[in-house]
């Protein structure tokens, strides 16, 4: 295996711990939670596509959301799950950046996907009289195309950037590939990198967070003004998104603080932990609190259930 400053062909993630026999254990439990988010967010995804009555926006906005959980968790778990029972924990520079890639992806399209969600509550609370002229069928279309393709660009910006790096290192210390971890072992400054990253988090981060705090301002300020009916037509509506938004928002703010300061004096089970945060917690949780939380979901999903069961 040849390392020097010009080419590196695998790298070493140095934050996976000697857990011995346990290890076995932790297979198990995160083999278990990903049969989970699998199983939960298929199901809802079959019972949205199958029945005509949830075709509308709000559940087509869903359903990329929880495409998107499969997506994010599948770039991760099969991985984690090998390199687990793994005595060696090495990646090579393509799976490592296709891996950045997929994470990142997720991770912007899930805040894209949030803030169409939301804007789409706005709609429907704000100017209900307005929202099927408004929230045509083209207009849904045009909505998940820009909570997808966006994302995908400027990640994708992001990934060949750091693939043309020049590394003068190959140890990665985390469980799993990130950009910033592998700008670190750059032999100079990169300093094109650092500008497209702040240019791609304002793009993917900050402009979809705008739009989300907008639509509740003016959804609160509805609120406040309006009837008893439309109160509880947004506590119904808004409560399962804004638990998912702050769920998120903890899990990524988290991962940014990690990648970009010291975190030595936090315990590495702890960092471990909340590093995979929300890669783990999101797709679980989505599906949990839309599938419990939406009656109309909920209903459809008893039925299939009790149909594949009799």
């Amino acid at each position: 295996m040849k390392i020097n400053s010009t080419q590196v062909f695998y790298f070493t993630l140095s934050a996976y711990i000697d857990t011995g026999s346990v290890k076995y254990f932790s297979f198990l439990i995160i083999l278990c939670l990903y049969v989970l988010i699998v199983g939960s967010n298929v199901l809802l995804i079959v019972v949205i596509c199958v029945n005509k009555s949830l075709h509308e926006p709000m559940y087509m906005f869903l359903c990329s959301l929880f495409v998107n959980e499969l997506y994010g968790s599948t770039s991760l778990f099969p991985f984690l799950l090998v390199q687990i029972l793994s005595d060696v924990h090495i990646i090579t520079v393509p799976l490592c950046f296709l891996q950045m890639f997929c994470i990142y992806t997720y991770a912007s399209v899930e805040f894209t996907n949030l803030a169409v969600m939301s804007y789409d509550r706005y709609v429907a609370i704000c100017h209900p009289l307005q929202y099927n002229s408004v929230m045509t069928s083209l207009k849904m279309v045009f909505l998940v195309s820009i909570t997808w393709l966006p994302p995908v660009l400027a990640v994708g910006g992001t990934t060949v950037l750091s693939s043309s790096l020049q590394l003068c290192g190959n140890v990665i210390n985390k469980i799993y590939c990130g950009n910033h971890s592998i700008i670190k072992l750059a032999c100079e400054e990169p300093r094109v990198n650092n500008i497209y990253e702040l240019f791609m988090t304002f793009l993917t981060v900050c402009v979809p967070g705008s739009v989300i705090l907008y639509t509740y301002m003016r959804i609160l300020k509805v609120c406040f003004s309006g009837s008893k009916q439309t109160r509880q037509k947004a506590v119904s509506t808004c409560t399962p998104h804004l638990a998912s938004v702050i769920n998120f928002s903890f899990g990524v703010s988290f991962e940014i603080l990690q990648s970009r300061f010291d975190m030595n004096n936090v315990p590495s089970m702890l960092r471990i932990f909340l590093s995979l945060y929300f890669l783990t917690c999101q797709p679980v949780f989505n599906p949990v609190l839309y599938g419990l939380n939406m009656s109309k979901i909920r209903s459809l999903c008893k039925k299939l259930v009790q149909k594949f069961s009799s």
